[in-house]
């Protein structure tokens, strides 16, 4: 990242008129979140790196738009350090020296990594891990996401065990209902998660 370039986040605070104009683009699929999504991706493609889009970039794949401000990805941990290796200085710089994340020197837009075997939420052991990326993605137009019900999983055990991400809940919540998601689907999560699941399905039905 050059001196003339401004993170993304800090634009999008300091110029309330650029910010909008981003806000626009990014629901509809453009914008410096979906050009920094599609630079990672194809060079991960390039390196043979497994990986899967997470976070609210994964929402957006299957169908629920809201603003976010990053990219995350969920690798192995051997691919986060092949991705420092071959990417450092090459296109992305790291937040800080010795950070696990990198940010996209031409957008500005912040790369958040998420490592398979560590876990959500609060960061302590529990049922939910995040998984092999291998094994919890799906592809669409030559991306790897997270499948939805590892998005899912992920989020609700997150948000159960972090006070300060009950955001993951309620995006949870509008995915069960902008997808009309069934009650049943609570048999595809770690039985960790299914009553919280169960809870927000009938707190929409409710409404």
């Amino acid at each position: 990242m050059t001196a003339m370039t401004i993170a993304y986040e800090t634009h999008l605070n300091d110029d309330l008129q650029w910010a909008l104009r981003e806000g626009s683009m990014f629901f509809e699929g453009k914008g410096g979140q979906h050009l920094a999504l599609q630079r990672i991706a194809e060079r991960l493609r390039e390196l043979n790196i497994p990986y899967a889009i997470a976070g609210g970039m994964a929402m957006f794949a299957h169908g629920y738009r809201r603003f976010t401000e990053d990219v995350d990805i969920l690798v192995s941990r051997d691919g986060l350090q092949r991705i420092h290796h071959e990417l450092e200085g090459l296109g992305y710089v790291p937040l800080f020296p010795g950070g696990k994340n990198l940010r996209d020197a031409e957008s500005g837009v912040r790369i958040k990594f998420l490592v398979a075997g560590d876990y959500p939420g609060d960061g302590n052991p529990k049922p939910v891990a995040f998984p092999d990326p291998q094994q919890a993605s799906v592809e669409r137009d030559n991306v790897s996401y997270l499948s939805l019900p590892a998005l899912i999983e992920l989020k609700l055990a997150s948000g159960m065990t972090a006070g300060d991400r009950l955001k993951d809940l309620a995006d949870v919540q509008e995915l069960i209902r902008i997808l009309c998601l069934p009650g049943d689907f609570a048999e595809q999560l770690s039985p960790f998660v299914r009553e919280k699941y169960a809870e927000l399905w009938r707190a929409v039905q409710d409404k």
